[in-house]
């Protein structure tokens, strides 16, 4: 059942929030930086792409099953959008759901991205009850998994198939969290 209420969480330095239209210029910049984009789903990005994407996002809410829901990352001591996180709920396993997060270079290695997605996995596991959290990452982004592994994800021993993934053949690794394993660590 989405979230219709969702406005925002709030962690020591951060706030997870609902994505506004003042966000555009901010989004655009780290989104259109090759670096952020080298592990990601989108190339190129335009602030076309960035004013449809918020506008889209102005219209979901978070649990919506089969959905890619976007939360914008800002940084408290300024008001700066510095990144994004998301949570999609699987369509046929709602109780499970993957996570993902961008954040712009400036702010990466201050311990922004795993304080982010402590409180989307508070949120995911408290609130929306989910019993189970993944993440998919290319295995050569070792930023990404360092966050991963600190937050207590496990990586899915079974062997995944190479992909193509931007002209490059590459491997993937599936990371794993459930709500006990959470909850026990946190």
């Amino acid at each position: 059942m989405p979230d219709t209420a969702f406005t925002r969480l709030d962690t020591e330095r951060l706030t997870i929030r609902r994505f506004r239209s003042d966000d555009l210029d901010s989004f655009v910049a780290y989104r259109a930086d090759p670096d952020v984009a080298r592990f990601q789903s989108w190339e190129n990005f335009t602030r076309a792409d960035g004013a449809a994407f918020i506008a889209e996002m102005l219209r979901q809410h978070p649990d919506t099953p089969g959905e890619w829901f976007q939360f914008a990352i800002e940084l408290k001591s300024t008001g700066k959008m510095i990144g994004d996180c998301a949570l999609h709920v699987f369509a046929d396993r709602r109780t499970e759901a993957e996570i993902g997060f961008s954040l712009a270079s400036a702010y990466q290695g201050n311990g922004y991205a795993r304080e982010a997605l402590a409180g989307l996995l508070d949120y995911a596991f408290s609130v929306l009850k989910k019993s189970r959290i993944e993440a998919l990452t290319d295995a050569r982004n070792a930023k990404s998994i360092a966050v991963l592994e600190r937050l207590g994800f496990m990586r899915d021993a079974a062997m995944r198939e190479p992909v193509e993934y931007k002209g490059e053949i590459c491997s993937e690794f599936l990371y794993l969290l459930t709500r006990d394993s959470w909850r026990a660590g946190s």
